[in-house]
């Protein structure tokens, strides 16, 4: 059997269900709950008795939030074979534990930025249901929008302040390479990890270029937009719903989550315009890698700013684009006829900033190095090197970016890895992840070992015959 880490975790489904969102009664309670909860969401106006399952410090877990966990995983097309409700009713009680201390240790979270999560999750939803709110409150039996919104409101806090209790317990942490050798030496040489078969993949990028004339169009478009709005009293938001090109946030009239200074997350031209402005303001039309904008920086609440804007995307024409199509078919022949290697034709007319420095070389995400695991590549990535012999030129491809532009592609194999049994020298960066995985897992252990111990939990007897790999009985 090859070597898995273990932990007190249900770890398989961590990701699913931070990523999931479970409507359910989950709320903060006070000293006089009791061991049943009243749930009125029935449609014909009865009252149906929910059991209350646990109690976990300021927060209680409903018998109904584990059935309503399962409808959810289902719905996103998880696998729950082999799945036990008592390990999904660990989990439930593993997230109040980290949401209890979270608030015990004065973590905050912004309501703002939670607000207008919730806002594009309901749009969300209501895409599946054609628009139809009646429909998507039916589904989910709640009475009105304003209570639905309330509960999906608590629920994203509560998995905040989870994720953020969560990431305080790790973020220190970190191993050094005698820790890393330690680890991969106490494996056993029957059980070191197997890792498939790696590629180091390199491309070239060639974008149309957008026409001079085309770029001003855009700027004077943006420019008359401020004009209407400080000259004439016209509504930002107005014009922002009908032109803007951002259609994640034009729904909400050009309106985006709060900014934060201590952890931007937009692009650098974009906050650095947005963090220069003075409330009330609007910018000057300024470009970034998805186009122009103009922002309107509504208020600033300390260190959070609520910003909107409107984006707008020069169009290409056809001329430019077959243009560009072939360009990046003379670079093909010329790097097949020897006048160029790969690499030096990607420093010298690929368009993609982040690789062309690089001989085109491709970064992996995940291990921040060169390799990409065959079995778990981009299935896009894989279509197009499927068949590729090490250091042969694709045929040229078609790809889009951000905004749906087309651009132009060729890719190349450099090196091929196959499969093997885990390498100390080779695969160290993998063996390192591996090691500070266990690490955090120990960590996040012992944290709970030692909250469960100091909280007040208290579990129905429903659910005491429930074989847990934590001591939430407190019978250890």
């Amino acid at each position: 059997m090859r070597f898995t880490i273990k932990t007190k975790t249900l770890s398989a489904f961590a990701f699913l269900l931070l990523a999931t969102v479970t409507v359910s009664a989950q709320e903060i309670i006070d000293e006089t709950t009791t061991e049943q909860a009243v749930d009125s969401t029935l449609t014909n106006g009865a009252m149906k008795v929910d059991g209350v399952a646990a109690v976990v410090g300021d927060y209680i877990v409903l018998d109904s939030d584990i059935d309503k966990m399962i409808i959810q995983l289902k719905a996103q097309g998880a696998s729950l074979q082999g799945v036990t409700r008592c390990q999904l009713f660990g989990k439930l009680l593993e997230d109040k534990l980290y949401a209890h201390h979270a608030i015990q240790d004065s973590i905050q979270v912004s309501d703002a930025e939670i607000r207008s999560y919730v806002d594009q999750q309901i749009q969300q939803f209501l895409q599946q249901f054609n628009g139809n709110m009646d429909a998507l409150l039916k589904f989910y039996k709640k009475e009105d929008e304003v209570s639905f919104r309330e509960e999906i409101f608590e629920i994203n806090k509560s998995n905040k302040l989870a994720s953020e209790m969560q990431r305080k317990i790790i973020e220190d942490i970190e191993v050094t390479p005698e820790e890393v050798r330690q680890f991969f030496n106490k494996i056993p040489e029957e059980e070191r990890p197997r890792f498939g078969t790696e590629l180091k993949v390199a491309q070239i990028i060639v974008e149309p270029k957008v026409s001079e004339a085309e770029k001003q169009r855009v700027i004077e478009q943006l420019k008359e937009f401020k004009r209407e709005v400080e000259e004439e009293g016209k509504s930002f938001r107005s014009r922002a719903a009908f032109y803007s090109d951002d259609p994640g946030s034009k729904k909400s009239g050009g309106r985006l989550p709060p900014m934060n200074r201590a952890q931007p997350r937009m692009v650098k031209e974009f906050r650095d315009v947005a963090f220069s402005l003075q409330e009330g303001q609007i910018s000057e039309p300024f470009e970034s890698d998805f186009g122009y904008h103009i922002i309107y920086l509504e208020k600033i609440r300390g260190q959070e700013y609520d910003v909107s804007h409107i984006l707008l995307v020069p169009e290409i024409s056809d001329e430019e684009v077959m243009e560009a199509k072939e360009k990046i078919e003379k670079i093909r022949t010329e790097i097949n006829e020897g006048v160029y290697t790969f690499a030096e034709a990607a420093e010298e007319f690929s368009d993609e900033k982040e690789t062309k420095y690089q001989g085109g070389q491709l970064i992996n995400p995940q291990t921040q190095d060169y390799n990409f695991e065959l079995t778990k590549m981009d299935p896009e990535l894989y279509g197009q090197l499927q068949g590729l012999e090490n250091n042969t030129v694709s045929e040229v491809l078609t790809d889009t970016d951000r905004q749906g532009n087309i651009k132009f592609k060729l890719v190349t194999v450099t090196d091929r890895i196959d499969e093997h049994d885990a390498d100390y020298a080779r695969d160290y960066l993998k063996i390192k992840e591996l090691a500070l995985n266990e690490k955090q897992f120990e960590t996040i252990g012992k944290w709970q070992d030692e909250k469960i111990a100091d909280t007040y939990i208290k579990i129905s007897e429903a659910h005491r015959g429930c074989d847990f790999s934590s001591n939430w009985l407190k019978n250890k």
